[in-house]
């Protein structure tokens, strides 16, 4: 690159550091220009954000095609992360400008979280707490018995980088493992010891648990509907962490509040970050967490390295691995 002294500029409310990164590109740019903004960034935009050689932004940041227009120098936007839904990678892609995100970083991460949703529901660590507030105590604390671990089902929706090592991790645990991606064939899933299914609404009938774990498209937007939950069987919980548009909100709530399915684990839903007025907030057998399935020491460290990474490949001219508007 020509110009050795580029402007990287950083739009993100989460980390409460940045010093991996600084070391990373003022390593490879001693003189470069990084600048930060918040979320509400209107303002640095027109001082200097137009000039900026490249953007990095949290999954968060909303990075639309009138922002991108006025980007006059930019070379690249580097997502913090797997999801980029936020960025109008169509316009990006107009403007010349590369896209990336930081996919698979957190499969080890994201899959402890489904294992632990999936244990915590089977060993009732989520149901006996009222049960012992009311004074009952052994086998009439538990209302639903349920199956063993190796004798139940986990349908597995969007089996890629992250599904695959939730998979990896079922079967380790001998349950019956099965997988609706439609992108993915029979035989890949073979090999991960799992059985593809062709239709989510074969899927969903045969499971006890359910671990969401596709990315959010225009295709998988409302994806999961009340009809589709209405097929579990008794007693089926849900673990998302994905997105929380892949399922239709207002659905997932009249089915737990219906019975429909016995609860769901959400590191993710409709609205992030949240105003805590949503529906979901008062359904008493949704479990939210606040959107850290992902977080390790080790996943962070990855994640701003290889944004970083992303970001010095393409100011060189280079081709970035995760470039997803191509």
């Amino acid at each position: 690159m020509s110009n050795k002294k580029p402007l990287i500029w950083i739009i993100d409310e989460e980390w409460p550091d940045y010093e991996l990164e600084k070391e990373i590109l003022f390593g490879k740019y001693p003189d470069c220009d990084l600048r930060f903004s918040t979320y509400d960034y209107q303002k640095d935009l027109e001082e200097f954000g137009k000039d900026a050689d490249a953007v990095i932004c949290q999954v968060y940041a909303p990075i639309p095609g009138q922002v991108i227009k006025q980007l006059g120098k930019c070379k690249i936007i580097a997502v913090y992360g797997g999801g980029y839904d936020r960025v109008d990678v169509k316009a990006a892609k107009e403007k010349g400008i590369k896209v990336t995100n930081v996919s698979g970083y957190c499969a080890k991460d994201l899959s402890d979280y489904v294992m632990a949703a999936v244990f915590t529901f089977n060993k009732q660590f989520a149901f006996v707490q009222g049960a012992l507030y009311e004074g009952k105590w052994g086998a009439g604390a538990v209302e639903e018995k349920g199956r063993r671990i190796k004798d139940s089902t986990l349908l597995i929706v969007g089996c890629g980088t992250i599904g695959g090592m939730v998979a990896k991790k079922a079967v380790a645990h001998r349950m019956n493992v099965i997988a609706f991606d439609p992108y993915k064939s029979a035989e890949y899933m073979e090999e991960l010891g799992v059985k593809k299914v062709e239709t989510l609404e074969e899927g969903m009938r045969q499971a006890d648990y359910v671990s969401i774990n596709t990315i959010l498209t225009a295709e998988t937007t409302g994806l999961i509907t009340y009809r589709h939950l209405a097929l579990l069987k008794p007693g089926a919980c849900l673990v998302n962490t994905a997105r929380g548009k892949v399922i239709v909100e207002e659905d997932l709530v009249r089915a737990l509040e219906k019975g429909v399915l016995r609860a769901a684990m959400l590191d993710v839903i409709s609205v992030e970050p949240p105003t805590y007025e949503e529906a979901v907030f008062r359904c008493a057998s949704a479990y939210v967490t606040p959107h850290i399935s992902y977080i390790s020491k080790n996943s962070f460290d990855e994640l701003k390295k290889r944004t970083s990474d992303n970001v010095i490949t393409v100011l060189e001219g280079g081709i970035p691995k995760d470039w997803v508007n191509q």
